[in-house]
């Protein structure tokens, strides 16, 4: 008799359903949805169609983990207040911006212990020319570091940075924080807005737990056979 072959585990991909419509983010959850632990459902996709979205893409996805990016940057009272009202969806992640400050990461922690506070340290859009624009002292590097700092302390138990900050990040902070990494480009993949970019393989060897991935799975042909092959590049 011929054992039965298990199938793999779902890679450590968080896909990012940014879609106009909810009838193409379902389609790309379903498609997915057996290869990667994670879907990402962001602000485009949340403002339009609210809690439903939640709903509809994760069980398309198989119930996946889910990845709530809706950066809360308010008041702390404003933020628990946000937090507490998707506390129903249970999302394994929230973002919040590190850059709110202490107060304000501790008020979503406080508000939804039960998922992982993730606090975004500096965009991966933003290059060092940007972050003297603003005014965020740097280099980059510098300051994803003390806000990771920060919003660790103030009990975030997730932070997003570049790949290029993993390892120093994760020196930062030690080995129990998740760190999620966007900005992750296989090779020779175009870089769309993003300017502080390694591939998938790197931020993982580099201590990355979460790689969030959008257009090289959405913008495929077939985002199935996207986000397969990407899985199995990770577990070679």
């Amino acid at each position: 008799m011929t054992a039965t072959r298990k199938a793999p585990a779902p890679a450590p991909i968080a896909v990012a359903l940014d879609a106009p419509d909810l009838a193409t983010a379902t389609g790309w959850a379903e498609a997915v949805g057996p290869h990667v632990s994670t879907v990402k459902v962001g602000l485009e996709l949340y403002l339009a169609h609210g809690h439903d979205a939640v709903r509809r893409v994760r069980g398309a996805s198989g119930g996946r983990d889910l990845f709530l990016d809706l950066k809360l940057h308010d008041i702390p009272n404003t933020v628990a207040g946000a937090a507490r009202s998707v506390a129903d969806l249970a999302p394994a992640y929230l973002t919040v911006h590190a850059s709110g400050g202490a107060a304000m990461v501790r008020a979503a922690a406080e508000a939804l212990p039960q998922t992982r506070i993730t606090a975004v340290t500096v965009l991966t859009s933003m290059s060092e020319e940007d972050l003297d624009a603003v005014g965020l002292a740097g280099p980059a590097l510098d300051a994803v570091r003390r806000l990771a700092v920060l919003a660790v302390g103030a009990g975030a138990r997730a932070l997003v940075c570049s790949p290029r900050e993993v390892a120093a990040v994760r020196a930062e902070v030690g080995p129990d924080v998740h760190l999620v990494t966007p900005g992750v480009r296989p090779a020779g993949a175009a870089l769309g807005d993003q300017a502080r970019v390694a591939t998938p393989e790197q931020a993982l060897a580099d201590g990355a737990d979460l790689l969030v991935v959008g257009r090289p799975v959405t913008a495929a042909a077939d985002p199935g056979a996207a986000a397969a092959a990407l899985a199995a590049a990770l577990r070679a």
